[in-house]
Protein backbone atom coordinates (compact mmCIF):
# COMPACT_ATOMS: atom_id res chain seq x y z
CA UNK A 1 0.00 0.00 0.00
CA UNK A 2 1.05 3.51 -0.48
CA UNK A 3 0.72 4.56 3.10
CA UNK A 4 3.66 2.15 3.98
CA UNK A 5 5.96 4.91 2.21
CA UNK A 6 4.95 7.92 4.30
CA UNK A 7 5.65 8.02 7.89
CA UNK A 8 3.29 6.74 10.35
CA UNK A 9 2.46 9.19 13.21
CA UNK A 10 0.67 6.73 15.31
CA UNK A 11 1.25 3.23 16.10
CA UNK A 12 -2.17 1.74 16.11
CA UNK A 13 -5.49 2.76 14.50
CA UNK A 14 -8.80 2.04 13.60
CA UNK A 15 -10.86 3.47 10.56
CA UNK A 16 -14.38 3.09 10.39
CA UNK A 17 -16.58 2.94 7.52
CA UNK A 18 -20.88 3.95 8.95
CA UNK A 19 -23.65 2.62 7.24
CA UNK A 20 -27.36 2.59 8.82
CA UNK A 21 -27.42 -0.64 10.26
CA UNK A 22 -23.20 -1.88 10.60
CA UNK A 23 -19.91 -0.76 10.35
CA UNK A 24 -17.06 -1.93 8.49
CA UNK A 25 -13.80 -1.27 10.94
CA UNK A 26 -10.10 -1.44 9.98
CA UNK A 27 -7.25 -2.08 12.50
CA UNK A 28 -3.41 -0.79 11.21
CA UNK A 29 -0.78 -1.50 13.32
CA UNK A 30 2.89 -2.09 12.65
CA UNK A 31 4.79 -5.36 14.10
CA UNK A 32 8.28 -5.99 13.96
CA UNK A 33 8.32 -3.66 10.69
CA UNK A 34 5.47 -4.87 8.74
CA UNK A 35 2.19 -3.56 8.73
CA UNK A 36 -0.59 -5.56 9.80
CA UNK A 37 -3.77 -5.06 9.32
CA UNK A 38 -7.45 -6.58 10.57
CA UNK A 39 -10.94 -5.96 9.48
CA UNK A 40 -14.28 -6.54 11.28
CA UNK A 41 -17.99 -5.78 10.45
CA UNK A 42 -20.51 -4.75 13.69
CA UNK A 43 -24.23 -4.34 13.85
CA UNK A 44 -24.61 -0.52 14.94
CA UNK A 45 -27.06 -1.66 18.09
CA UNK A 46 -25.69 -0.67 21.17
CA UNK A 47 -24.27 -3.93 22.46
CA UNK A 48 -22.38 -4.88 19.06
CA UNK A 49 -21.12 -1.14 19.28
CA UNK A 50 -19.84 -1.95 22.87
CA UNK A 51 -18.00 -5.18 21.92
CA UNK A 52 -16.10 -3.07 19.13
CA UNK A 53 -15.12 -0.82 21.76
CA UNK A 54 -13.51 -3.94 23.74
CA UNK A 55 -12.18 -5.40 20.38
CA UNK A 56 -10.19 -2.11 19.83
CA UNK A 57 -9.33 -1.65 23.09
CA UNK A 58 -7.56 -5.06 22.95
CA UNK A 59 -5.80 -4.29 20.06
CA UNK A 60 -4.32 -1.27 21.51
CA UNK A 61 -5.88 1.21 19.47
CA UNK A 62 -5.58 4.99 20.49
CA UNK A 63 -6.93 6.71 17.25
CA UNK A 64 -10.29 5.99 15.29
CA UNK A 65 -11.10 8.20 12.38
CA UNK A 66 -14.72 7.70 10.31
CA UNK A 67 -16.53 10.06 7.96
CA UNK A 68 -19.71 12.23 8.65
CA UNK A 69 -22.05 9.74 7.55
CA UNK A 70 -25.52 12.20 7.77
CA UNK A 71 -26.81 10.94 11.79
CA UNK A 72 -25.45 7.67 11.57
CA UNK A 73 -21.61 8.29 12.35
CA UNK A 74 -23.60 9.91 16.10
CA UNK A 75 -23.94 6.57 17.93
CA UNK A 76 -20.22 4.93 17.17
CA UNK A 77 -18.91 8.01 17.93
CA UNK A 78 -20.45 8.74 21.20
CA UNK A 79 -19.92 5.24 21.67
CA UNK A 80 -16.20 5.22 21.52
CA UNK A 81 -15.04 8.87 22.56
CA UNK A 82 -14.12 8.82 25.98
CA UNK A 83 -11.97 5.71 25.93
CA UNK A 84 -10.05 6.49 21.97
CA UNK A 85 -9.12 9.64 20.38
CA UNK A 86 -11.99 9.48 18.16
CA UNK A 87 -11.96 11.99 14.98
CA UNK A 88 -14.82 12.70 12.90
CA UNK A 89 -13.43 13.43 9.11
CA UNK A 90 -15.24 15.34 6.12
CA UNK A 91 -16.11 12.61 4.00
CA UNK A 92 -15.45 15.52 0.60
CA UNK A 93 -11.88 15.76 2.56
CA UNK A 94 -10.75 12.17 3.17
CA UNK A 95 -12.07 11.16 -0.51
CA UNK A 96 -10.09 13.62 -2.21
CA UNK A 97 -6.84 12.72 -0.77
CA UNK A 98 -4.56 11.69 -3.80
CA UNK A 99 -3.20 8.10 -4.29
CA UNK A 100 -6.36 5.58 -3.03
CA UNK A 101 -6.20 2.35 -4.67
CA UNK A 102 -9.35 0.96 -6.32
CA UNK A 103 -9.16 -2.44 -4.40
CA UNK A 104 -8.89 -1.12 -0.84
CA UNK A 105 -11.59 -0.67 0.59
CA UNK A 106 -12.96 2.61 2.46
CA UNK A 107 -12.76 1.29 6.41
CA UNK A 108 -8.72 0.42 5.62
CA UNK A 109 -8.11 3.76 3.53
CA UNK A 110 -9.63 5.98 6.30
CA UNK A 111 -7.27 3.81 8.68
CA UNK A 112 -4.32 4.43 6.44
CA UNK A 113 -4.85 8.04 6.25
CA UNK A 114 -5.34 8.57 10.20
CA UNK A 115 -2.46 6.49 10.84
CA UNK A 116 0.19 9.46 8.40
CA UNK A 117 -2.06 12.30 9.90
CA UNK A 118 -3.76 13.15 7.02
CA UNK A 119 -7.32 13.32 8.58
CA UNK A 120 -8.43 16.63 10.16
CA UNK A 121 -11.06 15.90 12.59
CA UNK A 122 -14.75 18.28 12.55
CA UNK A 123 -15.61 20.13 15.64
CA UNK A 124 -17.67 18.00 17.79
CA UNK A 125 -19.06 19.31 20.94
CA UNK A 126 -19.04 17.57 24.54
CA UNK A 127 -22.29 16.15 25.24
CA UNK A 128 -23.67 18.67 27.77
CA UNK A 129 -22.91 21.18 24.89
CA UNK A 130 -24.81 18.77 22.36
CA UNK A 131 -27.94 18.69 24.55
CA UNK A 132 -28.23 22.78 24.40
CA UNK A 133 -27.59 23.08 20.54
CA UNK A 134 -30.38 20.60 20.56
CA UNK A 135 -32.45 22.18 22.18
CA UNK A 136 -31.59 25.81 21.10
CA UNK A 137 -32.02 24.02 17.59
CA UNK A 138 -35.18 22.76 18.31
CA UNK A 139 -36.60 26.13 19.49
CA UNK A 140 -35.99 28.13 16.40
CA UNK A 141 -37.97 24.73 14.60
CA UNK A 142 -40.59 26.04 17.09
CA UNK A 143 -40.82 29.71 16.14
CA UNK A 144 -40.64 29.37 12.81
CA UNK A 145 -44.07 26.70 13.10
CA UNK A 146 -45.50 29.81 14.90
CA UNK A 147 -45.23 32.05 12.50
CA UNK A 148 -46.25 29.69 9.89
CA UNK A 149 -49.26 28.92 12.00
CA UNK A 150 -49.98 32.35 12.63
CA UNK A 151 -49.60 33.16 8.51
CA UNK A 152 -52.22 30.19 8.23
CA UNK A 153 -54.42 32.05 10.42
CA UNK A 154 -54.18 35.74 8.20
CA UNK A 155 -54.60 33.62 5.11
CA UNK A 156 -58.48 32.29 6.72
CA UNK A 157 -59.32 35.66 7.45
CA UNK A 158 -58.44 37.29 3.89
CA UNK A 159 -60.60 33.97 2.68
CA UNK A 160 -63.23 35.44 4.43
CA UNK A 161 -62.73 39.09 3.68
CA UNK A 162 -61.78 40.03 7.39
CA UNK A 163 -59.29 42.57 7.47
CA UNK A 164 -58.58 42.61 10.62
CA UNK A 165 -54.68 43.53 10.13
CA UNK A 166 -55.00 46.38 8.28
CA UNK A 167 -56.85 47.76 11.69
CA UNK A 168 -55.03 45.98 14.53
CA UNK A 169 -50.57 45.96 14.00
CA UNK A 170 -50.40 42.68 15.89
CA UNK A 171 -53.60 40.41 15.26
CA UNK A 172 -52.74 37.85 18.00
CA UNK A 173 -51.88 40.58 20.49
CA UNK A 174 -54.91 41.47 23.09
CA UNK A 175 -57.01 43.20 21.00
CA UNK A 176 -56.42 41.25 18.40
CA UNK A 177 -56.55 38.10 20.36
CA UNK A 178 -60.10 39.39 21.87
CA UNK A 179 -61.88 40.50 18.66
CA UNK A 180 -60.74 36.65 17.04
CA UNK A 181 -62.46 34.71 20.12
CA UNK A 182 -65.61 37.03 19.10
CA UNK A 183 -65.50 36.31 15.47
CA UNK A 184 -64.76 32.44 16.39
CA UNK A 185 -68.49 32.73 18.51
CA UNK A 186 -70.21 34.56 15.62
CA UNK A 187 -71.25 37.57 17.74
CA UNK A 188 -72.25 40.98 15.85
CA UNK A 189 -69.56 43.73 16.52
CA UNK A 190 -71.47 46.76 17.79
CA UNK A 191 -69.90 49.60 19.30
CA UNK A 192 -70.28 49.17 23.02
CA UNK A 193 -68.34 45.39 22.54
CA UNK A 194 -65.64 47.05 20.34
CA UNK A 195 -65.37 49.20 23.30
CA UNK A 196 -64.77 46.59 25.82
CA UNK A 197 -62.14 44.39 23.74
CA UNK A 198 -60.32 47.14 21.66
CA UNK A 199 -57.20 48.59 23.70
CA UNK A 200 -56.88 52.63 24.13
CA UNK A 201 -53.59 52.38 22.22
CA UNK A 202 -55.33 50.96 18.76
CA UNK A 203 -55.35 53.80 16.45
CA UNK A 204 -58.25 52.84 14.43
CA UNK A 205 -61.41 53.95 15.26
CA UNK A 206 -64.36 52.00 16.32
CA UNK A 207 -66.07 52.52 12.86
CA UNK A 208 -63.01 51.76 11.14
CA UNK A 209 -62.79 48.61 12.87
CA UNK A 210 -66.41 47.50 12.67
CA UNK A 211 -65.94 47.63 8.72
CA UNK A 212 -62.63 45.38 8.88
CA UNK A 213 -64.55 42.69 10.88
CA UNK A 214 -67.78 42.76 8.31
CA UNK A 215 -67.27 39.92 6.06
CA UNK A 216 -68.20 36.54 4.72
CA UNK A 217 -67.25 33.66 7.78
CA UNK A 218 -68.70 30.70 7.32
CA UNK A 219 -68.62 27.57 9.85
CA UNK A 220 -65.45 26.23 7.78
CA UNK A 221 -63.72 29.45 8.36
CA UNK A 222 -64.28 29.49 12.22
CA UNK A 223 -63.05 25.34 11.79
CA UNK A 224 -59.79 26.61 10.54
CA UNK A 225 -58.78 29.11 12.47
CA UNK A 226 -59.74 27.31 15.85
CA UNK A 227 -57.61 24.79 14.58
CA UNK A 228 -54.80 26.62 13.87
CA UNK A 229 -55.16 28.50 17.47
CA UNK A 230 -54.91 25.44 19.04
CA UNK A 231 -51.62 24.43 17.40
CA UNK A 232 -50.37 27.80 18.06
CA UNK A 233 -51.62 27.35 22.39
CA UNK A 234 -49.62 23.61 21.77
CA UNK A 235 -46.36 25.27 20.58
CA UNK A 236 -46.46 27.77 22.49
CA UNK A 237 -46.49 25.50 25.68
CA UNK A 238 -43.60 23.38 24.09
CA UNK A 239 -41.50 26.49 23.43
CA UNK A 240 -41.61 27.92 26.57
CA UNK A 241 -40.96 24.16 28.25
CA UNK A 242 -37.72 23.86 25.79
CA UNK A 243 -36.83 27.89 26.86
CA UNK A 244 -37.38 26.55 30.54
CA UNK A 245 -34.73 23.92 29.70
CA UNK A 246 -32.08 26.27 27.53
CA UNK A 247 -31.70 28.13 30.89
CA UNK A 248 -31.27 24.94 33.09
CA UNK A 249 -28.47 23.93 30.28
CA UNK A 250 -26.43 26.86 30.29
CA UNK A 251 -26.60 27.11 33.91
CA UNK A 252 -22.60 25.89 34.31
CA UNK A 253 -21.60 28.51 31.43
CA UNK A 254 -23.35 31.00 33.29
CA UNK A 255 -20.06 32.89 32.72
CA UNK A 256 -19.60 32.98 29.47
CA UNK A 257 -23.48 33.37 28.18
CA UNK A 258 -23.10 36.52 30.02
CA UNK A 259 -19.75 37.82 28.43
CA UNK A 260 -21.85 37.05 25.31
CA UNK A 261 -25.06 39.13 26.09
CA UNK A 262 -22.86 42.09 26.42
CA UNK A 263 -22.15 42.27 22.56
CA UNK A 264 -24.14 44.92 21.15
CA UNK A 265 -27.22 43.08 19.78
CA UNK A 266 -26.71 39.52 21.45
CA UNK A 267 -29.95 38.47 23.70
CA UNK A 268 -29.32 35.79 25.93
CA UNK A 269 -31.54 33.94 23.26
CA UNK A 270 -28.86 34.48 21.06
CA UNK A 271 -25.77 33.80 23.40
CA UNK A 272 -27.64 30.58 24.31
CA UNK A 273 -27.58 29.85 20.69
CA UNK A 274 -23.96 30.71 19.81
CA UNK A 275 -22.77 29.28 23.27
CA UNK A 276 -24.55 26.15 21.57
CA UNK A 277 -22.61 26.05 18.54
CA UNK A 278 -19.36 26.91 19.30
CA UNK A 279 -18.64 26.30 22.33
CA UNK A 280 -17.00 27.94 25.52
CA UNK A 281 -13.45 26.73 24.65
CA UNK A 282 -11.84 28.51 21.85
CA UNK A 283 -8.99 25.64 21.02
CA UNK A 284 -10.47 23.88 18.06
CA UNK A 285 -10.29 27.20 15.87
CA UNK A 286 -7.22 27.87 15.36
CA UNK A 287 -7.74 31.89 14.66
CA UNK A 288 -10.73 34.39 13.93
CA UNK A 289 -10.25 33.89 10.62
CA UNK A 290 -10.85 30.45 11.64
CA UNK A 291 -13.82 30.26 13.43
CA UNK A 292 -15.79 33.46 10.78
CA UNK A 293 -14.89 30.70 7.96
CA UNK A 294 -16.28 27.78 10.23
CA UNK A 295 -19.40 30.02 10.87
CA UNK A 296 -19.66 30.34 7.43
CA UNK A 297 -19.32 34.32 7.85
CA UNK A 298 -16.66 35.25 5.79
CA UNK A 299 -16.76 35.50 1.75
CA UNK A 300 -15.64 33.16 -0.57
CA UNK A 301 -12.72 33.19 -2.10
CA UNK A 302 -13.21 32.60 -6.17
CA UNK A 303 -9.82 34.00 -7.57
CA UNK A 304 -7.90 32.13 -9.30
CA UNK A 305 -4.25 33.73 -11.27
CA UNK A 306 -5.33 36.96 -10.39
CA UNK A 307 -8.80 36.73 -11.44
CA UNK A 308 -11.91 37.03 -9.68
CA UNK A 309 -14.59 34.88 -10.57
CA UNK A 310 -18.02 35.38 -10.43
CA UNK A 311 -20.52 32.59 -9.31
CA UNK A 312 -23.62 31.50 -11.36
CA UNK A 313 -25.64 32.03 -8.15
CA UNK A 314 -24.58 36.01 -8.50
CA UNK A 315 -25.36 36.02 -12.11
CA UNK A 316 -28.89 34.66 -11.19
CA UNK A 317 -29.93 37.34 -8.71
Amino acid sequence: MATMLMQALYRCVAGIDVHKKMVMVCVLWEENGELKREIRSFSTVFEQLDHLKRWLKTLGVTHVAMESTGVYWKPVFYALENDFEVLLGNARHIKNVPGRKTDVKDCEWIASLLRCGLIRGSFVPPEPLRDLRDLTRYRVKLVQTLNREKNRVQKVLEDAQVKLSSVVSDVFGKTGSGLLQELLKGEEFDEESLKRLVERNVRASLSEIQAALKGRVREHHRFMIQAHLDMIAHTTEILQRVEGQIETCVGPYSKEWGLLQTIPGVSETAAAAILAEVGPDMKPFASEDHLSSWAGMCPGNNESAGKKKVLASTLAM
